[in-house]
């Protein structure tokens, strides 16, 4: 016999005005009214009489209020004009229309205005406590595949891993995961194109966001080259550089003597050594790795990789830490898996452009809303964040001038996101 409780009992209506969708917005909407950036992104994004111009503050943020929430399409900002939404965001909510004709306005001068708006909003939310300040910063380097489908995008090509994209720059902080600059690149591009020029803005820009202390910068062999270690030595950077096995890589490392080697505790399943030499006036450091046991037999050799630095300390330490290096994909996951980098929305190259660095701009609110809020236990996971404090049901009442946001009983971190409020809501811009 059918239950009387039966789901098909359960009438469904859409019609509560008070509803908010992802209500626990609030958190991260706060955050970006405490460190101006509605004003700040119309003070400097300025689409002059071209189609989308006006109100370019309220584009931007509602861009980076859906991406927040895992929004990876125009399409899904409508999800932000619901019900009462809205009045949890503190801006102006645009329509999915608005905003694709916003983004096909971009020039490439547009889209070096957004990186004007990252980098002074990155000063901002650096000032209010998330930034190293004078402590040593190490950043990655890398670049990237931005998968997209189809024959209409502009720019978009085949690149080194035989798929159609585009190939953007990224740097990240390594200890928390930030987007620190971006660049978006045809994917044709070699990874080391623009590479230097990329370095230059990167310094001056955590320089002017107020790092002030030794920066570290780790990088695959793509970026190995006179040019950027130049660049690297007059930035004052400290540097470690995987290497290709070009042929006087090769004579170098096989110029060590066998009893350089150090064992080290690397895998299970096979044998790992350590050794140091020179290569073009600076440190060499090759770890190389063979299979043991039954394993042997499919790759008897030993297999190097080396890495150039002009850091100082234990090569054991300094191979560790190079091999950390690979936190930047956690980074780039991210921003790709459910978020704005999961393909380019737009068939212009620009607007392609304007919307990689927006996603980049909404993957920092996210985890300055953890780190400033303190709701960091660990490594920061975007989809982890969304599901615990920022995709909460909510309702929107007004009663006697006052404002209530109702959130569900019970809910498991209630604790942690009202203390979370609290801590945002002290935040003071400085002048």
């Amino acid at each position: 016999m059918p239950s009387s409780h039966t789901l098909d009992r359960v009438a469904v209506t859409f019609d509560d005005d008070h509803a908010v969708a992802n209500a626990g917005l609030v958190l991260t909407a706060s955050l970006a009214q405490h460190l101006g950036l509605d004003e700040l992104a119309d003070e400097v994004v300025h689409l002059d009489n071209r189609p989308g111009a006006g109100h370019e503050g309220a584009k931007v943020m509602t861009l980076v209020h859906s991406i927040v929430v895992g929004g990876d399409c125009i399409d899904d900002v409508d999800v932000l004009r619901t019900a009462s939404t809205p009045s949890v965001l503190g801006h102006r909510v645009l329509a999915p229309s608005t905003i694709g004709t916003f983004l096909r306005s971009f020039t490439f001068g547009h889209v070096r205005q957004l990186d004007k708006l990252t980098g002074e909003a990155l000063k901002r939310a650096w000032a209010a406590g998330a930034g190293p300040g004078d402590q040593p910063m190490t950043i990655d380097l890398d670049s990237t595949i931005e998968e997209v489908h189809g024959y209409a995008k502009q720019g978009a090509a085949f690149g080194h891993t035989r798929q159609r994209g585009y190939h953007p720059l990224v740097a990240t902080r390594a200890d928390t995961g930030e987007v620190l600059h971006c660049r978006q690149r045809t994917g044709s591009a070699n990874t080391a194109r623009g590479s230097v020029r990329f370095l230059d803005e990167l310094v001056a820009r955590v320089r002017r966001a107020g790092s002030t202390g030794e920066l570290t910068l780790r990088g695959d062999s793509g970026f190995w080259s006179k040019k950027f270690i130049k660049a690297c030595v007059r930035h004052r950077m400290r540097f470690s550089l995987t290497v290709r096995a070009f042929p006087h890589v090769k004579a170098a490392i096989a110029a060590i003597p066998k009893d350089a080697w150090v064992d080290i505790d690397y895998t299970p399943d096979g044998h790992a050594q350590l050794a140091e030499t020179s290569l073009d006036g600076h440190r060499l450091i090759v770890r190389r790795t063979r299979l043991v046991g039954r394993q042997a037999m499919l790759w008897p050799d030993w297999r190097h990789h080396a890495f150039i630095t002009n850091r100082d300390g234990d090569m054991v330490d300094l191979d560790t830490d190079h091999r950390a290096h690979a936190v930047v994909e956690l980074a780039i996951r991210d921003l790709k898996e459910g978020s704005g980098w999961n393909h380019a929305p737009s068939g212009k190259f620009f607007a392609n452009s304007a919307w990689l660095v927006i996603a980049a701009f909404a993957h920092n609110l996210l985890r300055w809303t953890t780190l400033i809020g303190g709701l960091a236990t660990g490594p920061i996971v975007a989809k982890t964040t969304r599901r615990r404090y920022l995709t909460l049901p909510g309702r929107l009442t007004r009663s006697a001038r006052h404002t209530t946001l109702h959130l569900a009983t019970r809910w498991p971190r209630q604790r942690a996101f009202t203390a979370a409020l609290a801590r945002i809501r002290a935040v003071v811009l400085a002048c």
